[in-house]
């Protein structure tokens, strides 16, 4: 019986209630050592009846072993890893060194998070699924991050997960956006019956001593009672706790105490193996009874032995000497090597020596190889990381911690890369070999947006291995001109240029072709050489035969961008996406969808624009790519500007103008011009836009300038237009698109005379018609009809507002389509219904991620499949599925491929 707890008891079983009805649900328990999260725990474990229970302990001795707590929960049904997706399937083995290395773009912890939810959703397929896990404090991080990645995806799965963590004397769980219940003191009512109950012998002045000194803490007050205290103890419940179990301990023959420690120092607690250990230490089976009759050991269903509380494994192992912890992890290295585990024979032998040690470094270091050969990069790293511990050379230090750099960043865990490449570069006398290390700092802080501190840090390991290695050297000024750029430095990029040149790089000529990119892609400034900028974009991508990684392959889909190019690079994109969903790169799939986004929105694919944007930023959230998600945010706003949705607009471009870091400053300020523009406020616009040209960075800004050029227009001030009109025509002309030039000549048309806007919007009429963007050509052909109806020409102007309203309204551009109306009236039409008049568009009933599914459905996937593309469970997939039918009017799946559904 728990005392007190009533509201957490509520919480827990209501838990339990929405878990039994198919909804999936997290909570974490956070509180002080000893404070009841455990016995909450074990109400939960208790009350579970009819679900399957996966539970586990965060070991503080196994942080530092990646995977370790993720192994302890779920390590019983890695027989069902084979159903897994294949990249899923795979990523697991790599985390747990259960196979061979799969031939991919890199590690990518956020696939093992993935895999992880698949394989809980396919164990509650059968029953619904308790997943408890305390000390969630010591879970090792890798776990941690692909628990919270499984529990942030539980929507229509049957699985609960609950999380108990310490938030005093240990580290923090971080769990952001995971719903939280702190479990407090009890009341004195309840301490006071807690404890009659179990010391109801107390004298009455002990009693209340033990009240006050445990303060509502639970196990304080069952703890205390028994123990020996000094008058005014000014210690703390949690170190009175520790005290009281290293009391119970120190009380046990001198065996069972050694079973305890062996118990304490070991994460997979076999029966078999802590006995083997045992026996080399001078005990046996039958000195487990006195630990067991005290409450501090106990064996379960699955013949492993544990503790009871976790504050025991504390202070079993944190009490107990050095020299009996050496030994004990020696006993246990020398159990695991004779069943053939060479992995826990490295990590017992590790912690089986209180100083450097070669031999043992040397054992960890060539375990580590081996595991790395079999795809455990994680583990391997952590090795090599331990073994550089060992170490008592400083140059084998060095080599071991730049393995373990290199190991970590494959497996996908850059933060802790970084942390490991710093640590090896002090103890690395080739300035080559350090450069890999900078590499993959650098990276880092580029792709968290720390972009000046990647300039820094590229440029100066660039210089430095300049004649040693020219080609790296190269790369490194080429990561650093970018890093530049993603800064808004466009001065910095220059100056690598001119040092590249200098230097007689191999590269010299791309770092000279990136300066002339930059510099063509800033409008209206006097460095902006169009014609330049786009001959140097050609030169690159003519260049980039060899692609030196994953994102050199997805900045060559920008660049067909920038080019004008949208076929291409959503070519590109669509060429990535299929690459990475089927590798299961959930990481590298952000850039990605960010190309694919633009691209199909430039196209006029507005509505496939929007569901690879939100998939893109839901994906950038998730795996801490805030440039990405930004940059994402102003595609989706540009889409509400054109439908007109002024509060979206708003909301998804405050944070890109904050920062104020272009491009997505850029195409921030671009989308609440184009929203001006669609509701009449040509003056705002025009205000906004003329800002945009007239300040230092203006990447991204080509694409505004007809913008511009009409807002100038309609506000009575064509003068202010005609710089932007020339400049975006030379650019048309340079990148020889139809839909460019078509743009170009209604810039011109607009600041024409009669006769010469008439031929020019008709030219551009005619060019729109070879492609490119529905949502421009329907621009060019309103503006032609306002002409031709204020020029008396109303049979002709309707033709083009027809055609106008038509696309508008398709796009559900509800203001432009307004606009074209109020023309078409005053042509003289009369006009029934609104803008969805007589639509039938049964794809805009649908959200974002229901659509995805739905298509994926009907083009003959099955629930698991399209899980696996959208990193979602086969459950998820099937709810989305069971919601979008009655929206589509069918019953079943087999009936979607008769849909319209683009």
């Amino acid at each position: 019986m728990l005392y007190g707890r009533d509201e957490e008891l509520a919480a827990i079983d209501r838990l339990l209630g929405q878990v039994r009805g198919g909804h999936g649900r997290t909570l974490v328990l956070r509180g002080e050592a000893g404070i009841g999260k455990t016995a909450l725990l074990d109400h939960a474990v208790a009350e579970a009846s009819g679900m399957r229970v996966l539970r586990g302990t965060g070991v503080e001795y196994e942080s530092g072993m990646p995977y370790a707590g993720l192994h302890m929960l779920v390590g019983g049904h890695l027989d069902r890893v084979d159903a897994l997706p294949e990249a899923q399937a795979g990523a697991l083995r790599a985390a747990f060194n259960m196979g061979a290395r799969q031939d991919t773009d890199g590690g990518d912890r956020f696939l093992v998070g993935l895999a992880v939810l698949t394989l809980l959703a396919d164990l509650a397929e059968e029953k619904p699924l308790l997943c408890a896990v305390d000390d969630a404090q010591w879970l090792d991080g890798p776990s941690v991050e692909a628990l919270l990645f499984a529990a942030r995806r539980l929507e229509a799965e049957p699985i609960g997960m609950l999380f108990a963590a310490r938030d005093m004397d240990a580290p923090e769980f971080p769990a952001p956006g995971l719903p939280e219940l702190r479990v407090r003191g009890l009341g004195k009512a309840a301490a006071t019956e807690l404890l009659a109950r179990h010391a109801a012998e107390l004298p009455r002045h002990v009693h209340h001593e033990v009240l006050a000194a445990a303060m509502g803490n639970p196990l304080a007050l069952l703890e205390l009672p028994g123990l020996r205290t000094q008058a005014h103890d000014a210690s703390s419940a949690y170190e009175r706790i520790q005290r009281s179990f290293a009391e119970k301990i120190a009380a046990l023959p001198e065996p069972s105490r050694t079973l305890l420690l062996l118990v304490a120092a070991d994460d997979l607690g076999g029966t078999g193996v802590v006995v083997d250990a045992a026996g080399r230490l001078g005990a046996s089976v039958g000195d487990l009874e006195p630990a067991e009759r005290r409450g501090l050991l106990r064996s379960t269903a699955d013949g492993r032995l544990e503790v009871r509380h976790p504050l025991v494994r504390t202070a079993a192992y944190g009490e107990a000497p050095l020299g009996l912890r050496l030994a004990a992890h020696r006993a246990l290295a020398d159990a695991y090597r004779e069943r053939g585990d060479g992995c826990h024979h490295a990590w017992h032998l590790a912690r089986s020596e209180g100083g450097p040690d070669e031999v043992v470094a040397a054992v960890l270091e060539s375990t580590a190889d081996a595991e790395r050969d079999t795809g455990g990069d994680a583990s391997a790293a952590a090795m090599y990381e331990t073994a550089a511990g060992l170490s008592p050379d400083p140059a084998a230090r060095g080599r071991r911690l730049a393995s373990a750099a290199r190991a970590y960043a494959f497996a996908g865990l850059a933060d802790k890369a970084v942390e490991l490449a710093a640590r090896a570069e002090p103890d690395l006398p080739d300035p080559v070999a350090r450069a890999g290390l900078t590499l993959i700092r650098a990276s880092l802080a580029d792709e968290q947006d720390r972009t000046k501190e990647a300039y820094r840090m590229f440029a100066e390991t660039a210089a430095s291995v300049a004649e040693l290695d020219p080609r790296t050297s190269g790369y490194l000024f080429f990561q650093a001109a970018g890093a530049a750029a993603n800064a808004g430095d466009f001065a910095s990029v220059a100056v690598i240029a001119a040092r590249g040149a200098e230097l007689d790089l191999p590269n010299a000529s791309h770092l000279r072709a990136l300066t002339r990119v930059f510099a063509g892609q800033n409008p209206l400034a006097a460095s902006g050489d169009v014609t330049a900028g786009v001959a140097a974009l050609r030169e690159l991508m003519a260049g980039m035969n060899a692609c030196y990684s994953p994102h050199d392959r997805i900045r060559i889909g920008m660049w067909h961008i920038l080019l004008g190019d949208l076929e291409g690079a959503a070519e590109t994109a669509a060429e990535l996406e299929r690459r990475y969903r089927a590798q299961g790169a959930i990481g590298l799939l952000a850039h990605v969808l960010m190309i694919r986004s633009r691209a199909l929105l430039m196209l006029g694919h507005h509505r496939d624009a929007r569901t690879a944007a939100a998939e893109g930023m839901r994906i950038a959230a998730d795996t801490g790519q805030h440039r990405i998600r930004v940059y994402l945010a102003t595609v989706l706003a540009l889409l509400a500007a054109v439908e007109g949705d002024e509060e979206r607009c708003a909301e998804l471009t405050e944070e890109a103008l904050a920062r104020g870091v272009p491009p997505s400053s850029v195409h921030a300020a671009a989308a609440r011009s184009l929203l001006d523009l669609g509701l009449g406020r040509h003056e705002a616009a025009l205000s906004r836009l003329s800002d945009v040209v007239a300040g230092p960075s203006r990447q991204g800004a080509i694409a505004s300038l007809p913008d511009l050029v009409e807002a100038a227009v309609r506000a009575g001030r064509p003068e202010l237009g005609r710089e932007a009109a020339d400049w975006y025509a030379g650019w048309a002309r340079q990148i020889g698109r139809p839909w460019a030039e078509a743009i170009a000549l209604r810039c011109t048309a607009l600041l024409a005379a009669d006769d010469a806007a008439d031929a020019a919007f008709a030219q551009a009429v005619e060019l729109h018609r070879e492609g490119g963007t529905p949502f421009e050509r329907a621009r060019t052909e309103l503006l032609y009809g306002e002409w031709l109806r204020r020029s008396r020409r109303r049979n002709d102007a309707r033709a083009q507002l027809h055609s106008a309203l038509e696309a508008f309204e398709r796009l559900g551009a509800a203001p432009w389509a307004e606009r074209v109306r109020t023309e078409l009236r005053a042509a003289g039409e009369s006009l029934a219904g609104g803008a969805d008049a007589g639509r039938d568009d049964l794809a805009a009933l649908l959200t974002p991620q229901e659509l995805q599914v739905v298509r994926l459905a009907a083009a003959g996937l099955s629930n698991r499949e399209i899980g696996a593309q959208l990193f979602l469970s086969p459950r998820t997939v099937g709810y989305h599925l069971y919601k979008a039918y009655p929206k589509l009017g069918v019953a079943a799946r087999g009936e979607l491929a008769r849909l319209d559904l683009t």
